[in-house]
């Protein structure tokens, strides 16, 4: 038993040498410390999704902390523009009373972005396509459901792209 606090004591003090050089967070440098974000252009049939989208694509990087938004190109290190492409649904499920209607669609939006470098004036990445997906269900009507999905679409677009963006490549 005289071992037991020494042992203790000594399992102690690897745990802390182990934990002393813990970083939360990324170490890697990005490439650029201000950003612009072009206001995002729809080719879709989707209305409002370009605000939506910008909306959410500025407060993600914000939000991450890691750069700073520019109000326009010539004050930024780097800009970011982003495209809607895509827009569609698939049927999931039909419903159960009438199967040539759908009760659930899968709701995808795509998008092609751009961020280019403005001091060196070359692109970091072009053209990358980024795309999510989300479930709508029509029980409260089919445009209702998409309405209310927009928002949550828009989202995990602009977290897929702040990824894109802040990742250290």
């Amino acid at each position: 038993m005289p071992f037991r606090p020494a042992f203790l004591g000594l399992l102690a003090v690897l745990v802390l040498c182990g934990c002393g050089h813990y970083q939360l967070g990324t170490t890697g440098q990005l490439r650029f410390s201000t950003l612009y974000v072009a206001p995002v252009v729809n080719k879709t049939m989707l209305p409002q999704a370009q605000a939506i989208v910008s909306t959410q694509l500025r407060e993600a990087l914000l939000h991450d902390g890691r750069v700073s938004l520019a109000n326009s190109p010539a004050e930024a290190d780097a800009t970011l523009t982003v495209v809607l492409e895509d827009y569609h649904r698939d049927v999931r499920s039909a419903r159960e009373d009438d199967t040539g209607l759908a009760r659930k669609f899968a709701l995808t939006l795509g998008a092609k972005c751009t961020l280019r470098d403005n001091r060196g004036s070359r692109d970091l990445f072009a053209g990358r396509a980024v795309s999510v997906s989300r479930d709508a269900f029509t029980d409260g009507g089919q445009l209702q459901s998409e309405y209310q999905a927009l928002p949550l679409l828009a989202e995990a677009l602009a977290d897929k792209v702040s990824h894109a963006v802040l990742d250290v490549w």
